[in-house]
């Protein structure tokens, strides 16, 4: 049985939460047109007869400004530790040489293969040539082009990966897809609500903590916090008369349901919480290791 930790790294925005789902064939980690939308490691366990192949997402590699973006930083580095594949995902319409730049500066110590992502808006032109570009780079194994959000060659993707696992006995059993809880996944669907709602600096200075989950006989009742840093963002989340925060709740909640499978009853408030990215007591206490 082929078995074995895959890590998915890469610049805020080349796709790496979409191609985790892709493979999955589950929604696992939230997505957004903006960067840094993914804040952890979050693996997702694929299992199969032949194989059990355990995915990290990570998030986007960046230059830490605050301490949210060092833990970030770190959950890179954890993924980069146990990693017996990396998969180096590069949208194929950015600047080859900075994920060059980006890719070295990893000193990989696992084998790895480029992936070339959005390729459905590429010429094949453009697409042959950037796989020659990193197929003569010495941390590239392999190159695969694809487009993760089309699922287009994700197949021919997951078969190059089982190329260079080793045999061995599986990590996980039963029929998990992940090893988080199920809290975890609903505070993720909040924030990914928050980043497509609101604009400007307001998904990048708030953080949502789940403080309830109950299941109770006929639902599941959750209370959560969504946590900003000033009372100007505070209104902003709430809306005039309430208005945004009760769509928030109305969107976030129709994907909790579907998740879970069960009626859900979300309450949310807002809390003001001045820096907290930059607050190692606050960090801890919103999930930020």
């Amino acid at each position: 049985m082929k078995v074995g930790f895959v890590s998915i790294f890469g610049k805020p925005n080349a796709g790496k939460s979409t191609l985790l789902n892709a493979l999955m064939g589950e929604k696992l980690a939230i997505v957004s047109p903006k960067v840094q939308t993914t804040r952890h490691r979050i693996k997702g366990i694929l299992t199969e007869a032949g194989y059990q192949v355990i995915f990290s997402d990570t998030p986007g590699i960046i230059e830490p400004k605050y301490k949210l973006h060092e833990r970030m930083m770190q959950a890179v580095k954890s993924s980069l530790e146990d990693a017996d594949l990396a998969l180096l995902l590069v949208d194929v319409q950015d600047n080859w040489e900075e994920n060059d730049q980006i890719f070295n500066s990893l000193h990989l110590g696992s084998p790895a293969i480029v992936v070339l992502n959005k390729t459905d808006r590429a010429a094949n032109s453009k697409v042959e040539e950037a796989m020659a570009f990193f197929a003569s780079k010495p941390y590239c194994k392999k190159t695969v082009a694809i487009s993760a959000l089309k699922k287009s060659n994700t197949r021919a993707l997951l078969d190059a990966v089982l190329e260079f696992l080793p045999g061995g006995e599986p990590f996980f059993e039963g029929e998990d897809l992940t090893d988080l809880p199920t809290k975890f996944f609903v505070g993720e669907m909040i924030r990914e609500k928050i980043f497509l709602l609101y604009g400007d600096e307001i998904p990048y200075q708030a953080t949502v903590l789940v403080q309830e989950f109950k299941e109770k006989t006929t639902l599941t009742k959750i209370r959560a916090d969504i946590i900003v840093q000033r009372e100007t963002q505070k209104g902003i989340i709430l809306g005039e008369g309430g208005k945004m925060i009760r769509k928030l709740g109305t969107e976030a909640r129709k994907d909790i349901e579907a998740f879970i499978g069960r009626q859900v009853f979300l309450e949310l408030f807002v809390k003001v919480r001045p820096k907290w990215r930059d607050n190692d007591t606050f960090l801890k206490e919103y999930g930020y290791q």
